[in-house]
């Protein structure tokens, strides 16, 4: 194909997936409030146990308006994913192989589903420990100066939506290794190798993307290293074969 239709056809493919992500935009903002819902659900719930009225404020004019625009922009991510990892595929899968389709096949497959788990370990897993701990340190000493949880709304937000997709990209991790071992970039052995680096590595992001407590951290890092044990696995199925040349001669 000339260049110019490669051009050609990777503008349908945008056009296709900026079109799908308007959509989705428009559909989660009129759904806004529902999803918002659903993200506060997981404090909400720990105030309620706590004999809170669950609530969050915004102290600017604008912030509850942009708050939307956020929640918005999060589902849309998430809604229009499929088109646009479909419209990418639709795009690379005529310069493949047969063979390197059928390879990739169960990398597509794998993606949103690990992305999936580890958005849903955030949500309802960690959510639940990490805020419950949080809580913790309010108190009501009628006696003194109190401590009272007085939330921004744009601040929760954030920091949800930062966990949800930072736990979902982490779970893509054996995804990544094996696919770096079966274009031959690494092999098992290096991977085995780099093993106590790793878990360093994982407490290093789980320290600089979680909230800085040990409950969030943990929650983050030992499924990491977990994960890593689990690509080197799932990469020696794939890993390419090498050929002994004295046992070819012999």
């Amino acid at each position: 194909m000339p260049l110019l239709e490669h051009l050609m056809e990777l503008r349908r493919r945008l056009i296709w997936s900026i079109v799908t992500f308007v959509i989705a935009f428009a559909i989660c903002y009129h759904f806004s409030g529902a999803i918002y819902r659903f993200l506060a659900a997981p404090l909400g719930e720990i105030m309620r146990q706590k004999g809170e009225q669950p609530h969050l404020i915004y102290t600017a004019l604008y912030e509850a308006f942009f708050t939307y625009i956020r929640v918005a922009v999060f589902g849309a991510t998430f809604l229009s994913f499929p088109m646009i990892a479909i419209q990418a595929w639709i795009f690379i899968a005529p310069g493949l192989y047969r063979s390197e389709k059928r390879a990739f096949a169960p990398f597509l497959i794998a993606t949103p589903v690990l992305f999936l788990v580890g958005a849903a370990l955030a949500y309802y897993v960690v959510f639940p420990f990490a805020w419950s701990f949080f809580l913790s340190f309010q108190t009501s000493d009628s006696g003194g100066m109190g401590i009272e949880l007085q939330a921004k709304v744009s601040e929760y937000l954030t920091l949800v939506t930062k966990m949800i997709l930072a736990f979902g990209i982490c779970f893509e991790l054996p995804v990544i290794l094996t696919l770096l071992v079966k274009v031959g970039i690494v092999n098992t052995a290096q991977l085995r190798k780099f093993r106590r680096y790793a878990v360093v590595c994982a407490f290093a992001v789980a320290a600089v993307i979680a909230p800085p407590d040990a409950i969030t951290m943990l929650s983050l890092a030992i499924p990491l290293v977990g994960l890593y044990e689990v690509s080197i696995l799932t990469a020696r199925w794939v890993e390419p074969r090498r050929i002994d040349d004295e046992d070819d001669g012999a």
